[in-house]
């Protein structure tokens, strides 16, 4: 039986039950693919959040070391939501049924409210920059043990072989894809060795978010006390450069892109310097993220929900789409890059 098809209901409520917490029955299934997460509520009308992880991702020491991550930034009254401590634990385990149905680990965070911040606003974007220069301050203090590195290797030399190894590529455009796909992690790699990133005199890798997109950013109103941005989220926190954290946050044309970054580091640079070698990663580690995504996507088919989560996958359409983007990433990369 796939994974998560074991996961009911009712033993989402019992798993949660039974660590003293008082639901009532109501239960909502929120937007997440690679775990399962649900709201469910509680007798007092409060909710809570809980992430059942998906098997085999992460050992359980990689999960421990994200949830102490988001307990420092937690102390530092950064707005990270962390799990709550329950029963003396943050990780906690889901036993294989009487029937053999698989067992979770899974973690429980409050609810947290907010919308999608609004990256137009220049205010918006600074704050959000004074926030993520916070959340580096506590990741450059020590190394992740147990959670992977940012890197060609990881996210570009490894994905691109095993989708090829797999033909999970459409055959139309494999010859093309692969080619392409080489040119542009040549360049990536050459990107990287000229900044040095993680070496002596390079630039530095630290702990970070790994996946700050808008989507994991909740904006509450400011007139609040605890208005402003709460970052959601850490099931991607890594190695890696601080630029991996801000890029993501910009869209559009070149020039909107630079004025977003701009506001970006105008925020960061209040609290941490920004090196700037890091400007020059910023199209590698899109042209990363795009190959890493297609090997992320390629490895999850066997889910029964795949198909209603992703129907444009796997088809030559989807593929020609790679193709596109990997041209135009090849073109970004061989232009200066951005200025802030």
């Amino acid at each position: 039986m796939p994974f998560f098809q074991a996961l009911s209901p009712d033993r989402v409520l019992d798993a949660l039950a039974d660590l003293g917490l008082a639901v009532d029955g109501r239960l909502s299934a929120l937007s997440s693919y690679e775990n399962r997460v649900y709201l469910a509520m509680l007798d007092d009308n409060s909710g809570v959040v809980a992430k059942f992880y998906r098997p085999l991702r992460w050992p359980e020491a990689a999960i421990k070391e994200e949830h102490a991550f988001a307990n420092q930034l937690a102390l530092e009254d950064i707005p990270v939501v962390a799990p709550m401590v329950l029963n003396g634990q943050q990780l906690h385990h889901l036993a294989v049924d009487d029937a053999g149905h698989p067992g979770f680990g899974f973690s429980v965070s409050p609810r947290r409210g907010g919308r999608q911040p609004e990256l137009d606003d220049p205010e918006v974007l600074e704050w959000i920059g004074r926030f993520l220069a916070r959340i580096h301050n506590v990741g450059e203090r020590v190394a992740f043990a147990h959670r992977p590195s940012l890197d060609v290797q990881t996210f570009g030399d490894a994905p691109r072989q095993w989708l090829l190894d797999q033909h999970a590529v459409a055959a139309e455009v494999r010859a093309e894809w692969a080619s392409l796909s080489e040119q542009a992690l040549t360049l990536v790699g050459q990107a990287w060795a000229q900044a040095g990133v993680g070496q002596d005199g390079g630039v530095r890798a630290l702990r970070l978010h790994g996946d700050c997109h808008p989507g994991n950013i909740l904006w509450t109103p400011t007139e609040r006390a605890d208005g402003g941005p709460h970052f959601v989220d850490l099931d991607d926190a890594r190695m890696g450069p601080a630029v991996q954290d801000l890029w993501m946050l910009q869209s559009g044309e070149r020039h909107e892109r630079t004025r977003q970054l701009g506001q970006l580091v105008d925020g960061y640079e209040t609290l941490r310097a920004l090196d700037r070698r890091e400007l020059a990663l910023i199209e590698p580690l899109r042209t990363l993220r795009l190959i890493h995504y297609s090997a992320w996507l390629a490895h999850r088919r066997d889910d029964p929900s795949f198909a209603v989560h992703f129907p444009w996958f796997d088809g030559p359409d989807y593929w020609r789409g790679q193709v596109h983007m990997l041209q135009e990433q090849i073109e970004a990369m061989q232009e200066p890059p951005l200025v802030a």
